[in-house]
């Protein structure tokens, strides 16, 4: 064999052998456990789920009064400056506001911590006592971390509610939970003066804004209505001892904006959080000072605290940003100025799956927009890389990507500020395409993490060197995961060649129970004879081989068709909204038909150029969702990203009602986590889809 051949084929087995080597290795590994018979696994590196990483340290007060020490000089909370603010008229005469935001404003570590014990201090002499519940109700801000970490100094539950929570479910978490202090922002307050007629324990406000709405006269006498600042300020002269919690005290009731019916509080304690926080530290490599975390999702949801209450400890920075001003081109961002990420330059950051398909989303039109070579080049240099990716050796590596890093992906990696190292992504599961194209076009690891609230967001978490798709990776080392039989769906554990069955997470990161919903508690909480808390999922999954877990199913989005077929609706969206016409789509399944049919949010932007290519005449875009030929054109699209995903025939929606009107938060018919809530567009769209199955 000449020394030509030898060269190409020592590298090629040298690949192949470390690529079956991260294959072979055991990530999970099984467990025997109680309760339930089932298939149960823990992570390899720990042989008992862990319940804290810092000595000494057993509650969330605890740990951050150790970080602002430790790290006091740093910086650590950082904001924004407004420096102007606009309104630009569309042609339909819809308003919009633009904002111009000047570099961050940072706090340290020390005076952070001042703020807390001030405001923790002002909370006590305003009134509200440790047997009192507060309520956090804003988008996510420092003041939202500062009213956090100073309840929890004087030991009072927080009840965390989504900014974009609808009236019924607001006023339902507030008075079930008994809150007296309400800790929002402006636009959070006029939604409780409206209210307020419905609201039976409040007797404070504190408002994060110095502007106060101009409509909180009308309930003065009952409300005492006080800035953030004030109460900072009132602390600041006249401070008062802390009053720290134990591990077991209550530390959040997290409503969370459910897909079905009023919101649940989930009861987590300072050592269910923690465990969280305790276990992610172990998973990414190399947390530290020098890391920058960029704050946009909703502190309401678990995986935003978490994330938020683990920064401090490794003397990382939090700069806070929102959605809307995430980037250069988003929706709040005036032309011509930066976003949030192109001024922190994170290295950190947390995302659902639908901000990372609209980061694919919007590079793929821009390089498909731009066309001829520039096109060509990308595609080429990309479908190189994604071979590498996948295990083949005519991929780009070494200096090969060096160069095409710097050439092609500096650009797009500049989107979120060019310095991005790790992705946490989370709250649904993510689209094959879109983890390998922010892999490759960003060039960072995406952790895949699998968990609920009423887990803590633990669970599992994808490895920082596992680089397979559609997989959530081995149990976070404060977890065990457990599956056990669920005949109905077929789903065993006795299955070949990988266990199946319903998901349950055991481990100190498994909540409480539900508040004052103890019929609820007791129908998915279960304790062992060993004394561990296991809470069962409603979800499917399967244990691949080297101890990751995959999601394959939910009990609740599976429906039997007319002839028997057993039809798994996330399934099937997941696959369709794939298509480059689809925004959003939902996959109705009707027991007494054969056939399934779906409700399509159509991409206005690739659907524009689609018709303009076409000739066809459209007055606007909801009148181009009416016609007929539009319909037909996205249901072939559909189709096709159905059979590319391996869908059965019934499986695929045989008509469409195509929508031009976005599905939002403030609509009420996704969460704020943009998860579907299917009851709601069954109602809205009820006409609809009656009409479809009656065509």
């Amino acid at each position: 064999m000449n020394s030509y051949v030898v060269g190409l084929l020592v590298p090629l087995v040298f690949s192949l052998i470390l690529r079956n080597t991260k294959q072979a290795r055991k990530r999970g590994l099984p467990v025997d456990v109680g309760g339930q018979t089932g298939h149960a696994i823990r992570n390899s590196r720990f042989t008992s789920p862990i319940t804290t990483t810092w000595d000494g340290i057993c509650t969330l007060a605890q740990l951050f009064a150790w970080a602002c020490e430790k790290h006091s000089d740093k910086p650590l909370l950082g904001t924004r400056k407004l420096i102007a603010k606009e309104f630009q008229v569309a042609e339909d005469g819809r308003s919009f506001e633009k904002l111009h935001l000047g570099e961050y404003q940072w706090l340290s570590y020390a005076q952070t911590f001042q703020a807390v014990c001030h405001f923790a201090s002002g909370l006590t002499l305003l009134g509200h006592s440790k047997n009192q519940r507060a309520a956090i109700f804003a988008d996510t801000r420092e003041e939202w971390f500062i009213a956090l970490q100073a309840c929890f100094r004087r030991n009072i539950t927080v009840v965390t509610i989504y900014a974009s929570l609808g009236e019924e479910a607001l006023s339902h978490s507030l008075n079930e939970t008994e809150v007296t202090t309400v800790i929002c922002g402006q636009k959070e307050m006029k939604k409780l003066v409206d209210i307020s007629g419905q609201l039976d324990s409040i007797k404070r406000i504190i408002c994060m804004d110095d502007e106060f709405s101009s409509n909180v006269h009308l309930v003065e006498g009952s409300w005492t209505v006080t800035s953030f600042a004030a109460v900072e300020k009132l602390g600041r002269e006249n401070p008062t001892d802390a009053d720290l919690p134990l591990s077991n005290d209550i530390a959040v009731i997290m409503y969370t904006s459910g897909s079905t019916g009023l919101p649940k509080g989930v009861m987590m304690t300072h050592g269910n959080v923690l465990a969280t926080v305790s276990a992610v530290m172990t998973i990414v490599p190399g947390l530290g000072g020098k890391d920058v975390y960029l704050a946009y999702l909703p502190l309401a949801h678990i995986l935003e605290l978490a994330a938020e209450n683990l920064m401090p400890a490794i003397g990382s920075k939090i700069g806070y940003g929102s959605p809307l001003t995430l980037t250069d081109t988003s929706n709040k961002i005036l032309g011509g100025t930066k976003g949030d990420a192109s001024v922190l330059a994170p290295t950190l950051m947390a995302a659902v799956p639908a901000i990372l398909d609209r980061v694919r989303v919007g590079v793929r039109k821009k390089v498909d927009s731009k066309g001829g070579l520039s096109k060509r080049l990308f595609d080429f240099v990309y479908n190189r890389r994604l071979s590498a990716m996948n295990g083949s050796w005519f991929g780009a590596r070494g200096p090969e990507r060096i160069f095409w890093d710097f050439l092609i992906f500096k650009k797009v990696r500049a989107i979120l500020g060019g310095r991005i190292r790790f992705i946490l992504s989370g709250g649904a599961p993510l689209s094959g395409n879109t983890q390998r194209f922010i892999n490759i076009c960003i060039g960072a690891p995406i952790g895949q993490g699998y968990g609920l609230t009423e887990t803590c967001a633990g669970g599992t978490f994808t490895e920082y060197d596992d680089t397979s798709v559609g997989r959530v990776g081995p149990p976070l080392p404060c977890s065990f995961i457990k599956l056990v039989d669920w005949p109905e769906g077929g789903y065993l554990i006795s299955d070949k060649p990988k266990p199946r069955g319903e998901i349950v997470v055991g481990g100190p990161n498994v909540t409480v129970g539900y508040f004052k919903n103890e019929e609820k508690t007791n129908e998915v909480y279960k304790v062992d004879e060993k004394g561990m808390r296991w809470f069962y999922t409603g979800d499917i999954g399967q244990i691949h081989g080297d101890g990751c877990l995959e999601i394959i199913d939910r009990k609740k989005d599976i429906v039997k068709l007319q002839h028997g077929e057993y039809v798994s609706l996330g399934k099937v969206e997941a696959a369709l909204i794939s298509s480059p016409y689809v925004d959003n789509v939902m996959v109705h399944a009707d027991p007494f038909h054969s056939y399934c049919v779906a409700l399509v949010v159509a991409a206005q932007t690739a659907l524009q150029e689609w018709a303009v290519k076409q000739g066809i005449d459209f007055s606007d875009f909801q009148d181009l969702c009416r016609k007929e030929e539009t319909t037909k054109e996205i249901l072939g699209s559909i189709v096709k990203e159905g059979r590319k995903a391996g869908l059965e025939k019934f499986e695929m929606p045989s008509r469409i009602k195509v929508l031009s009107e976005a599905w939002s938060p403030e609509s009420g018919l996704v969460t704020a986590a943009l998860k579907l809530k299917r009851e709601m567009i069954r109602k809205t769209y009820s006409n609809d889809l009656a009409m479809l199955y009656s065509s």
